[in-house]
């Protein structure tokens, strides 16, 4: 162990995995005598709690890097782009400097500058790809269930009415999410985007037509079959195009959207609410077969995930759509050279692997096990907050509150619109903000609006205070919109598309994703029998408890992400839980004294500061890391 405030070697024994300092193919380079595997980083000053943001290039003599940089070009045959590539790879080596590289042009200069002042300037398609949507299968089915409850018979059956609700997302859970690691390897991001869209509008229309509460169930599992492989890869489709300083609020786009289709099904619960109930419903249901349609033309357009491409050793294609994703050449060559070097490495240490294996890595690699757990987390806390008893059942909350059928459908279509209004927020500061500072900030408002609601309805809906009840209750759901919106909306599939590493971050989003799907499916076939049990007011205060629960959890076990690269997320996730808990209990603490009490105090070490290179072994060093945290 070194002295204070410096970093803890690493051990060549341990088991969690992140970069090594210089690519395999990097023979000549002078390296550290330890092995490929990535250690868990360690300081060992209690008030210096510090992470390695290791750059797999730093260190590598620039001849050297010159001659590895000419032989990846003609290997590539990429020649004609050989002196731009060497200044991309000048760059990555040393991103602080960049700018004063003496072999950039003004131009190149300008834009290296331009993407940090002016990071909205972005080539059109950038945009493009991150509008493929969902949400409108989900909340159309919220007014078409007060119908299709009636003329199938399921009224008075609570379960089974809870289990043609959450049949698609019990679909995602047990089956949909774990098909993306197939269907990427086989089919790309595109392809899965365009089969999954595909899947959902033919199941949109079995909807439709269904003739009772099984083949309406069976429709709707097919459906939960493209949601679920489609919501898995967006969100890393997005994370592996955008660059680092706007990530997030690319990724979020999905989710932005999705909030929009979640308005346009309360939209479409109103225009067909006053039909026939036995054609309304199934108009509601089969107008969803519109926008997977509208998806499958758009991804069309889009380029494939440069990073797939380089796994699959597709360098010249790789290169072709970082050209198209970024404003210059110099961006896309730095970008893609880096992301090269960082594939190669988890090739190298991914070799003879499998899904199954992979699965097993997820939870056996330190590194990997704290992805996985934070993002459990927040996709976990995304349902248990109680968003989708409101997206699925608030028309029926509305009646029972006092609305008449018709009131009950146009004040959902409210919850949907301010759904979508207050996700653009998010979009704005996610990549400044960041992503806990959002969930810290809304969960204690979510969970005072659940108690906000829930305790409305002790207001007696007589002649006297019906309306009083009514007002309450609508304030306190629309209240929890515009807080759900910017924080657990958007953050949970941003988050859970960057955390895990390039070699098992599809099984990592499948483990991510099936796990809001479980938790969907568990709340939308709970609620009726849920209600039914503990009454309005116990079933919102059950869930108004979870949001405290998960702001602890946040607090002490999700690193934040923002504006890193995806390879120096890395090193963020190999900072021990226990150190990582210790000292946001510690900040805490601290935030309360300044802004509570109003005490002056000096500030905290920040947590994580960046090092060109590891410590050396050492024996000391060794003995910790075996002993070392979980």
């Amino acid at each position: 162990m070194k002295g204070d405030g410096e970093i803890s070697p690493p051990t060549s024994d341990e088991k969690s995995i992140g970069k090594s300092d210089y690519p395999p193919s990097y023979e000549h380079a002078e390296k550290p005598k330890e092995d490929h595997h990535r250690p868990d980083v360690e300081d060992i000053g209690r008030d210096h709690l510090n992470a390695v943001f290791e750059n797999p290039l730093a260190g590598i003599p620039r001849e050297q890097l010159v001659r590895n940089v000419e032989e990846f070009c003609k290997k590539y045959q990429l020649e004609e782009y050989r002196e731009t590539f060497v200044k991309g790879a000048l760059i990555s080596q040393d991103p602080a400097n960049a700018i004063n590289l003496p072999e950039l042009t003004e131009e190149e200069r300008e834009a290296l500058i331009r993407e940090h002042t002016h990071k909205w300037s972005q080539p059109w398609k950038l945009y493009w790809l991150a509008t493929a949507v969902q949400g409108m299968d989900e909340t159309v089915n919220n007014g078409a269930q007060t119908k299709y409850a009636t003329h199938l018979g399921i009224e008075n059956r609570p379960l089974i009415l809870g289990l043609v609700v959450g049949a698609p997302y019990l679909a995602c859970a047990v089956l949909g999410s774990w098909l993306t690691q197939p269907l990427n390897s086989f089919f790309a991001r595109r392809g899965t985007i365009f089969i999954s869209c595909a899947i959902a509008a033919i199941a949109s229309i079995w909807e439709g037509v269904a003739n009772s509460w099984v083949n309406l169930f069976i429709a709707r599992f097919v459906l939960g079959l493209g949601i679920g492989s489609k919501s898995t890869t967006v969100p890393v489709y997005a994370a592996e195009c955008a660059p680092a300083p706007i990530r997030g609020a690319l990724v979020m786009m999905w989710q932005m959207w999705t909030a929009f289709g979640i308005m346009l099904g309360n939209i479409m619960g109103v225009a067909f609410g006053g039909l026939a109930p036995d054609l309304g419903w199934r108009l509601m249901l089969g107008s969803t077969v519109v926008l997977p349609l509208i998806v499958c033309a758009q991804v069309y357009y889009c380029p494939e995930s440069p990073r797939w491409l380089i796994q699959q050793d597709k360098v010249n294609k790789a290169f072709k759509s970082f050209r198209t994703l970024r404003p210059t050449d110099i961006q896309a060559a730095r970008d893609l050279y880096y992301a090269y070097v960082g594939v190669e490495l988890e090739r190298e240490i991914n070799k003879g692997k499998n899904f199954f294996s992979m699965l097993i890595e997820l939870f056996t690699i330190p590194r990997n096990r704290r992805a996985a757990l934070a993002s459990w987390i927040v996709m976990f806390m995304q349902q248990f907050c109680g968003v989708n008893i409101i997206a699925y059942y608030s028309t029926t909350i509305f009646e029972k509150s006092g609305y008449s059928d018709d009131s009950a459908l146009l004040a959902s279509m409210g919850t949907g619109i301010l759904n979508w209004v207050f996700a653009l927020p998010a979009f704005f500061t996610i990549d400044t903000w960041g992503r806990r500072n959002l969930l810290l900030f809304t969960f204690p408002f979510l969970a005072i609006c659940l108690l906000w609601t829930g305790f409305s309805f002790f207001i007696e809906p007589d002649d006297k205070f019906s309306h009083k009840r009514v007002a309450m209750v609508t304030t306190g759901m629309y209240l929890f919109e515009v807080f759900y919106s910017p924080g657990e909306g958007p953050v949970p599939f941003t988050y859970s598309a960057e955390a895990f590493p390039l070699h098992v971050r599809e099984v990592g989003m499948s483990w991510a994703t099936a796990t809001t799907w479980c938790f969907n499916f568990i709340i939308s076939f709970a609620w009726p029998a849920m209600e039914d049990s503990f009454g309005s007011t116990g079933s919102f205060g059950w869930y108004a408890a979870w949001c405290v629960v998960g702001w602890f959890l946040v607090l002490l076990f999700v690193p934040e992400t923002k504006a890193l690269t995806l390879e120096e997320l890395d090193q963020v996730f190999s900072v021990s839980t226990r150190k990582h808990a210790s000292y946001q209990l510690k900040n805490a603490w601290w935030h309360f004294r300044v802004w509570v009490l109003r005490q002056k105090l000096e500030p905290l070490p920040s947590f994580y500061r960046g090092s060109e290179r590891m410590a050396e072994v050492g024996d000391a060093a060794e003995n910790k890391h075996r002993t070392g945290s979980t």
